[in-house]
């Protein structure tokens, strides 16, 4: 029985994410894909709201686009590594900017890697089976410990 990995996509974009959820179906990886349409989506994902408890079970990856509606993906990044259920999660910006700012304040706040969206498709769906292969397959993340300070 192979393990369904699962992938949180924040992504405003419903081309972009047709895009993803097509490139990342491609690789050879069983996997389930939701996607948060905005920060505040992708939060209450992770954290839940007053009306739902947070999930008990984190992605394997989160997919995180820079450029959203409301809540950014800068501020989501920030609670993700603020809180110590969900610090180790994996978290890859894909984003099509091309800003140097971005890519250091993405660093800085805790991102484990920074890719830019490739514009033509062949190329893209290269990008998603190398982050899929890696994150995916070879990676190893610590499972996460809610008693940790």
């Amino acid at each position: 029985m192979t393990t369904v990995k699962r992938i949180l996509l924040v992504e405003d974009n419903p081309d972009d994410v047709d895009l993803t959820i097509r490139a990342f179906r491609s690789s050879q990886i069983n996997q389930d894909i939701s996607v948060a349409r905005d920060g505040a989506a992708a939060l209450e994902s992770r954290f839940g709201s007053a009306a739902q408890p947070p999930p008990r079970d984190l992605p394997s990856l989160v997919l995180l686009d820079l450029k959203l509606p409301g809540v950014d993906g800068f501020t989501v990044l920030q609670r993700i590594r603020a809180n110590a259920y969900t610090r180790f999660l994996p978290v890859v910006i894909l984003t099509s900017s091309t800003e140097v700012v971005d890519l250091v304040r993405g660093y800085r706040l805790g991102a484990n890697s920074y890719v830019r969206k490739p514009v033509s498709y062949r190329d893209f769906l290269s990008v998603a089976q190398q982050i899929a292969s890696y994150w995916l397959a070879l990676n190893e993340t610590p499972r996460p410990m809610p008693t940790d300070p």
